[in-house]
């Protein structure tokens, strides 16, 4: 019955645009009971490549009058009707000089008068997602269908939907976005956010521990183990203390990330107000990303540095060294004094800025060419596109700090192995080169890489799950 009364109401409105939502309800209406529930309107846009992030759920919210969860047919063109007024009111309001079509200076302009400064670059990025026809331009039909059932309902929205889409954060490591506003601070979005990085962090790094500790056993017993392949060493490792060794120093590793995260966002925010000169500078250049996110990322280290002390040793202990991190950190301080919770910070801090400013580089450099080469496509470039230009970007950063990550693991190591003589930064180098040949510099590296694109790609996942997951989702 509610079908038949449906496909009537089909052929007696007026409208072509009803018609077509009186089609595509129908469609969306999986069970055929004449409403449509957020689990069909999820399947039925996905089908059709028009779900954005936690749409379906907005938009039920939105058009549901008589609040029974779902939508009539009624509700359905109701919402459509309403949200496609609210957006021929924004377009208008872009399209300043009334050409009926809006261009990249009018979207570069638009931004800025809401606080949101981006290249004209970045607003042609914008543009090209929305650009169907390859003219550069957007005319209504282009903007209507882009945002119809993404629930956006007025500028300072499309603004922040636009502002997000240009950043990501992925890796081991995630980048501290340098975009969030007043508002969005406030309203708790920064630390959703934040959090969101941490838990993808935090899986990532346990799904990929068994390779960390593998490199930090070959970093700092390379030489006397000769050369240990990575299944061979694994196998070792649970040779010696079963199955769970693989995760030695896991849980420290995991536990510093959200002390670590908070740490680096508040210094980063102060440095980038201190570089633009006021708290309302907008983006930082790619330049003034690197030098922030340097200093910020030293700063979040020197708090949490003996953490990392603390990692490495558990990392390396035998079964039954240690009780726990609290009890290897009883022990540290009483056999070697406090100083100790800082053995081999000089080459961590001085790693970061070759890792941080290559790593950066070539990704912003690989992401813009990709950019530019597929103009017509959308402003974000696909999971596989930004998996593999962090992958390559990580690895590059990785070579060019390597052997410094190599000596700061030595230096956290050396008090636990007894009579080792105490040497500074520059004579573990002298001794390595001298030792063990240059090739000693990269002890290790081959598990480290063989972790880089599972940790890339785990990250992103859970990333984005996660932002989906508390609300911060926004594309």
């Amino acid at each position: 019955m509610p079908g038949t009364l449906l496909s009537h109401y089909r052929h007696t409105v007026t409208s072509s645009r009803e018609k077509m939502w009186a089609e595509l309800f129908e469609q969306l209406d999986l069970n055929k009971d004449g409403r449509v529930d957020v689990s069909e309107l999820r399947t039925g846009l996905a089908a059709r490549g028009l779900l954005r992030s936690n749409a379906e759920e907005q938009i039920v919210q939105a058009g549901d009058t008589n609040q029974d969860g779902q939508l009539d047919f009624q509700e359905f063109s109701q919402y459509l009707r309403i949200h496609e007024k609210e957006l021929r009111l924004m377009f208008r309001n872009l399209d300043r000089n009334n050409d009926g079509c809006i261009d990249v200076s009018e979207i570069q302009v638009s931004l800025r008068n809401l606080g949101v400064d981006v290249t004209m670059e970045q607003a042609s990025r914008i543009l090209q997602s929305m650009d169907k026809d390859g003219t550069m331009t957007i005319d209504w039909n282009e903007w209507r269908d882009h945002f119809l059932f993404n629930p956006l309902h007025n500028m300072e929205s499309i603004a922040l939907y636009w502002k997000h889409s240009l950043m990501l954060d992925i890796g081991e490591h995630l980048t501290v976005p340098d975009e969030f506003s007043e508002q969005e601070r406030k309203s708790g979005f920064v630390w959703r956010q934040l959090m969101a990085g941490a838990m993808a962090g935090s899986v990532s790094r346990t799904g990929t521990a068994p390779l960390d500790r593998l490199k930090v056993f070959l970093q700092v017993h390379g030489s006397a183990s000769g050369k240990v392949s990575v299944l061979k060493g694994l196998r070792e490792m649970v040779r010696e203390g079963g199955l769970t060794a693989l995760w030695r120093g896991n849980g420290i590793n995991v536990l510093k990330i959200a002390p670590e995260t908070a740490i680096k966002f508040l210094a980063y925010e102060q440095i980038k107000w201190l570089i633009r000169g006021n708290k309302d500078g907008g983006a930082l250049r790619v330049q003034e990303r690197f030098i922030a996110g340097s200093l910020a990322g030293a700063t979040a280290q020197t708090v949490i540095y003996p953490m990392e002390v603390l990692k490495t040793r558990l990392t390396l202990r035998k079964t039954g060294q240690y009780k726990g991190m609290a009890d290897c950190a009883k022990q540290i301080f009483h056999k070697e004094g406090l100083r100790a919770f800082y053995k081999g910070y000089m080459p961590n801090v001085l790693g970061i800025l070759p890792y941080a400013g290559i790593d950066l580089a070539i990704y912003e450099t690989l992401k813009n060419a990709w950019l530019q080469r597929n103009s017509g496509s959308t402003a974000d470039p696909g999971v596989l596109v930004l998996v593999g230009c962090g992958t390559v970007s990580s690895t590059c950063g990785q070579l060019a700090s390597y052997p410094l990550a190599l000596i700061r693991t030595r230096m956290q190591a050396q008090a636990s192995e007894s009579g080792a003589p105490q040497l500074s930064m520059l004579g573990h180098f002298k001794n390595i080169v001298s030792q063990e040949g240059v090739g000693g510099l990269y002890r290790g590296i081959a598990p480290n890489f063989l972790k880089v694109i599972p940790a890339v790609s785990i990250s992103y996942v859970v990333y984005e799950r996660m932002r989906r997951f508390l609300g911060v989702a926004v594309g």
